[in-house]
């Protein structure tokens, strides 16, 4: 699995676009907008065969070391549905939900899949 870094131009972005997957895609990394202190970020399954499962997981990138580290992470995503994900601070916290964290310079955005089912979706950020 390779990392797909990228600069998010504007406040939204897209991340992966509408499709069909029926395994783990690569990693996106994007670097955050200049001034951005909260992320949004929305995976939208649109259609499912038999029990998929997919995660969606923010980490923090630290260019220096290459290290990253755990944001926020989704409840899996099993069928027809639309998860959001928010990062930033002073927010409430709540568990696959929301983190109360400020967003790094760089963050990865990973969408697990537990099987091979197929589920179509697209994943979208959003930043201010």
């Amino acid at each position: 699995m390779a990392n797909n870094i990228r600069q998010a131009v504007g406040r939204s972005h897209t991340v992966l676009a509408s499709a069909a997957r029926t395994a783990t895609p690569d990693t996106e990394e994007l670097e955050v907008p200049a001034g951005a202190k909260f992320g949004v970020f929305v995976l939208d399954a649109t259609a499912a065969a038999d029990t998929p499962s997919v995660t969606m997981k923010i980490e923090g990138v630290d260019r220096t070391s290459g290290k990253v580290w755990l944001l926020l992470e989704d409840a899996a995503v099993t069928g027809v549905a639309t998860s959001t994900l928010k990062i930033g601070p002073g927010l409430t916290a709540a568990a696959n939900e929301v983190a109360n964290d400020f967003l790094p310079p760089v963050i990865r955005i990973t969408c697990t899949h537990a099987d091979a089912d197929s589920i179509t979706y697209s994943v979208g950020a959003h930043f201010s």
